[in-house]
């Protein structure tokens, strides 16, 4: 299939839709019905600590962060559980100060005692420190029952926005849990504004409102809806019949197909988000594989092979924004550029099949074989398969227009698309042989680049696919949370940019929007353009998601 058809075809291709949703706005309560993850099926678990299969709405909703830094509003802090935080002289304690009379769920005291209790579960489990944060620090101390003290090995000027991010969970019912990695956590005792699951089927749950929330004045949602959609197409229909309040999904033709379906209610704001990339599994077993994925030469070839533009313009249908920075810094980061960077590895990201032809022609790659496709340095074959989770139709378009690149090239590249939580154990675990991922974004670049290339992430989540190593990146990206200076730390990203661009461990190829959909026929205060507050959507990983729940007013009759 030629590049020009396939384009075409995708252009030109009119989508089937599935039959609608019911409404289950069949009382007076407010219920907010919200679309934060594509599944086939709802997976009972309510385990914070779960990176897989736990509940969207399990973290923020019903487990509170101490603090949310606001990263629209350059990383202002918005209290929650904590009332405020400190650092000693030396930056190498952080003490919290949590709020007075905070309680569970259940009507029991929420304490300093529960914060250092989680922290010590994942000291005893390291499975549950999805993070990684315990490895940085010496102890986790409840001086009394609003102060939490955390002393780190070494100052990391950065981890405090991975330590907000542990969620507190409660020492009288955890402490009796056999194994807190496989618990399912039925009892769902949390700190959030919804922590009462009031219905749950595979097709469809509805969790509503703490009745001890210490926030509750400004809760005005009594319940969330879940209905499980399996992919884009289904939640278009189901967006476009007013079925849906918040959620956040790849629409084609947005303007037409769900704007204009109720233009006085439906609007979407669409903010610049994650880096979307390919990884290569550099700890692959089969040998041309394993040759290729570690040659710089290869992955600068693959680089090269991708059209940027195409991915954002057709599979995108324009809302991305190309990334062809080489370090894959982002557009959203510009201030950070250093320019020698795009000079010197410039080339590598822009789109040149001959020129990509000519790099691996001169590193020795050939067809020993004659089968059409290329053979390692060594005369090992090379085959691989993209993964792609099943649904997401934007990546899936994506991965089929990097195929085409790729074949074109002499590479033997297919696409597999598992479910959305295979792909994600699979990258964990590196089951896998290439995939298209994304990373979410920081308040400084330096928190995607960590999360995606430290060595340190191996295994421990999704991030880190690529399973690449590099001491000198990793001394670099640990070099800039040792300082709070500013100059400092403009020195060391030039320098961490120049080392990414160098070896080149991931093709990015554009950094997706932030997905965001909203209707104001039912409730009114959403985040938008014109209302800028903070990160507007509703998946897991953003705990802005939690002030745009308590902005949310039910619009009165």
């Amino acid at each position: 299939m030629t590049a020009n058809f396939f384009k075409g075809a995708l252009l030109a291709s009119v989508l089937v839709l599935p039959a609608g949703l019911a409404q289950a706005q069949d009382d007076d309560r407010a219920i907010l019905t919200i679309v934060p993850q594509q599944l086939t099926a709802w997976v009972e678990n309510y385990n914070p600590f779960n990176t897989t299969t736990v509940l969207p709405t399990v973290i923020d909703f019903m487990y509170e962060p101490l603090v949310i830094f606001n990263a629209l509003q350059g990383g202002t802090p918005e209290y929650r559980l904590a009332e405020s935080y400190e650092y000693s002289d030396d930056l190498l304690t952080l003490t919290f100060t949590l709020r007075e009379g905070l309680t569970w769920s259940d009507g029991m005291p929420l304490t300093a005692n529960d914060v250092a209790f989680t922290f010590d579960l994942m000291a005893e489990y390291p499975a549950l420190d999805a993070r990684a944060v315990w490895p940085k620090l010496d102890s986790v101390t409840a001086v009394d029952d609003r102060t939490v003290e955390i002393r780190m090995k070494e100052v990391d000027a950065g981890l405090i926005y991975q330590l907000v991010q542990v969620y507190t969970v409660p020492e009288h019912i955890w402490a009796e849990v056999g194994d807190p990695v496989t618990y399912s956590n039925n009892t769902t005792v949390g700190s959030g504004p919804l922590t009462e699951i009031e219905r749950f089927t595979p097709q469809e749950y509805i969790q509503c409102a703490n009745p001890n929330y210490w926030d509750a004045e400004s809760l005005h949602v009594d319940c969330v809806r879940l209905p499980q959609l399996a992919n884009n197409d289904q939640v278009l229909t189901a967006a476009a019949n007013g079925e849906l309040d918040w959620f956040g999904s790849f629409l084609p033709d947005i303007e037409r197909t769900y704007v204009g379906t109720d233009p006085d209610n439906h609007g979407y704001w669409f903010p610049a988000g994650s880096p979307v990339f390919f990884s290569l599994n550099m700890e692959t077993s089969e040998p041309g594989l394993d040759e290729a994925f570690n040659d710089v030469a290869f992955r600068r070839a693959f680089s090269m092979a991708m059209d940027r533009q195409a991915m954002v313009d057709i599979a995108g249908y324009g809302y991305p924004t190309v990334n062809d920075y080489p370090s894959g810094l982002g557009r959203a980061y510009h201030s950070w550029n250093n320019p020698e960077v795009e000079a010197e590895y410039g080339q590598y990201t822009q789109f040149d099949i001959e020129g990509a032809r000519a790099l691996l022609d001169e590193a020795g790659y050939s067809d020993v074989d004659g089968d059409g496709f290329i053979d390692s340095p060594s005369g090992e074959p090379i085959a691989f398969s993209i993964i792609v989770p099943n649904g997401w139709t934007d990546w899936v378009n994506t991965v089929q227009l990097a195929v085409e690149g790729l074949n074109e090239l002499g590479i033997n590249a297919s696409m597999q698309t598992p479910e959305s939580p295979a792909w994600t154990d699979q990258l964990i675990a590196g089951d896998y042989q290439a995939a298209i991922n994304s990373v979410t974004t920081g308040v400084t670049p330096h928190y995607f680049m960590d999360q995606s290339l430290h060595s340190r992430h191996i295994g421990q989540s999704r991030f880190q696919s690529s399973r690449y190593t590099n001491p000198e990146l990793d001394a670099a990206l640990d070099a800039f949370n040792g300082t709070t200076d500013e100059a400092e730390q403009t020195e060391i990203m030039n320098e961490i940019q120049m080392l990414i661009a160098a070896d080149m461990p991931l093709i990015n190829v554009f950094n997706n929007p932030l997905w965001y959909e909203y209707n104001t026929a039912r409730f009114t205060g959403f985040f938008n353009a014109d209302n800028p507050v903070a990160r507007p959507v509703v998946y897991s990983g953003v705990p802005e998601r939690l002030l745009h729940l308590l902005a949310l007013r039910p619009v009165e009759d």
